[in-house]
């Protein structure tokens, strides 16, 4: 690693990655191991549903649902930058990632790929027979996702079905069933992240429209913290009629005020032209989501 060009800029030299031997830094770059977010993002909506059935004396759970989003998460990242290497050439933040900068080879990479699947598939095995079949049909809106800000201006949307999958997961572990409880939570924890992903793209925006790549961000413009707050209202909402369903009780609902009332700050804050404070609040949704947890764990366990 002897220039600035050989590394990620703002990663590889410090933290986790920097500690690494230099061979492996650019693999764990593809992971965004220096980024764990991501995992926490993906792994909330799993965390919830779990709680919200009762958790079923299964709290092992939570851990092997917790590696289960960091592999896919990881992997994801990997496929994404596998399919965007091409437009990543060509964006300043992103052009010196492993696969556009050619550090790491379109091998590897699958390689890598298929290596964290693998403990996906461990992770899988682990759960009963009706959450590992909805798990697995995560797979086709995940292999989809990476194209779809090439063909809509509401990827963030494809991104939330995506990444709110574990609400479907996580209430069939316990109860070895679907019900409405779950597609509520589902449906609200895919308004979260469209809310959430918005934020992330305001600071992206005028790459995106340099290389021609949609976003909500983009397509609603200066209206962006206004489009934030009301899909965060509708989340609320739809979290609200989740738990209504298992302790239909105003109490009950109560419970998620604090995580309204933190992403009501995020909404009235957002800037649609200051991307690091865009960036500074899509981060605390990680806070968001443990709030949600709490929540649902006190119901769950409440009601039964």
């Amino acid at each position: 690693m002897n220039s600035a060009t050989d590394i990620v800029p703002d990663s590889e030299r410090r933290g986790f990655i920097g500690a690494l031997p230099p061979r492996l830094r650019p693999f764990a770059s593809l992971m965004r191991l220096d980024r764990p977010i991501g995992t926490w993002l993906l792994y909330w909506p799993c965390a919830w549903s779990v709680a919200l059935a009762g958790i079923g004396g299964r709290w092992g759970l939570f851990l092997w649902l917790a590696l289960g989003a960091f592999a896919m998460r990881s992997a994801g990242c990997v496929y994404n930058d596998i399919i965007d290497r091409d437009l990543d050439g060509r964006v300043e933040r992103t052009r010196q990632r492993p696969l556009a900068s050619g550090r790491v080879s379109l091998e590897s990479a699958w390689l890598l790929v298929a290596g964290l699947c693998l403990i996906g598939l461990v992770v899988l095995l682990q759960l009963k027979l009706a959450a590992a079949i909805v798990a697995l049909l995560s797979i086709a809106p995940v292999a989809a996702y990476p194209f779809m800000k090439r063909i809509t201006w509401w990827p963030q949307a494809w991104l939330g079905l995506v990444f709110s999958w574990g609400a479907l997961v996580g209430w069939p572990a316990v109860t070895e069933a679907l019900s409405w409880t779950p597609l509520l939570l589902w449906f609200g924890s895919v308004a979260w992240v469209i809310g959430y992903d918005t934020l992330y793209a305001i600071q992206d925006k005028e790459d995106d429209a340099l290389v021609g790549v949609k976003s909500t961000a983009r397509r609603l413009g200066d209206k962006a913290p206004l489009g934030v707050g009301v899909f965060y209202a509708l989340a609320v909402l739809l979290w609200g009629a989740a738990v209504w369903s298992v302790r239909p009780d105003w109490i009950a609902l109560l419970t998620l005020a604090p995580a309204a009332l933190h992403l009501t700050n995020q909404a009235l804050r957002a800037d649609p032209n200051d991307g690091d404070l865009a960036l500074e609040l899509f981060r605390s949704n990680r806070m968001c989501g443990l709030l949600v947890f709490l929540a649902m764990l006190v119901v769950g366990l409440s009601a039964r």
